[in-house]
């Protein structure tokens, strides 16, 4: 889920950049420090956007830098667990499928496909099912559920553990013909002498 979220912070302005307008050098500094960044409570920021609040500078003995207190928005992508989220499958591996979900991917475990049994075929590097005959690929788009998150902080990635097993997540392709499926009117039945109920 992506969300614009306030953050507080204490940036060091060297002396070097006195003289400079306080919010756009603190900017700078929040943008290079952050951007990218895997936080465990706020999520992957992708953005530093703008500055609400700068604090009263202060020295500490033996540096000439100020620290201000500043108060900034951030843009960021914090997976939720039990979100459904659509994305691209970007690898596959011979244990899984790796999905794209906007800045970071999640593994969809072999097991977490579909249910059907599930198999690596080396040579055209897709998954198959051994029943339906089902197939994914790189370049499909599909329908998961974020089952596990493991985020750790300062980091440029986390791992998410994906799920497609359950109704109306996969292939697209797939929901849809589930989705037709339901929809299609039932064949009238008739019964023993004929008639049609």
């Amino acid at each position: 889920m992506y969300s614009l979220v306030t953050v507080k912070d204490v940036v060091r302005i060297p002396p070097s950049q006195f003289g400079n307008p306080i919010e756009k050098v603190a900017l700078e500094h929040l943008r290079q420090k952050y951007e990218g960044v895997l936080d465990r409570e706020i999520g992957f920021i992708l953005a530093v956007v703008e500055i609400d609040d700068v604090g009263i500078g202060r020295l500490l003995p033996g540096d000439g830098a100020t620290y201000h207190e500043i108060v900034y928005k951030v843009i960021a992508f914090k997976p939720l667990k039990m979100e459904v989220i659509e994305g691209e499958v970007v690898e596959i591996v011979d244990f899984g499928i790796f999905i794209k979900l906007g800045p970071l991917d999640g593994l969809c475990h072999m097991s977490q496909i579909c249910d059907d049994f599930i198999s690596y075929d080396h040579k055209r590097s897709v998954m198959v099912g051994k029943k339906t005959g089902r197939i994914v690929q790189e370049g499909d788009l599909v329908r998961a559920r974020i089952a596990t998150i493991s985020l750790d902080t300062g980091s440029r990635t986390g791992k998410l553990g994906l799920t497609m097993r359950q109704p109306f997540l996969g292939k697209l392709e797939w929901i849809e013909e589930e989705i037709k499926k339901l929809t299609e009117e039932p064949e009238e039945v008739a019964d023993d002498e004929g008639k049609s109920m």
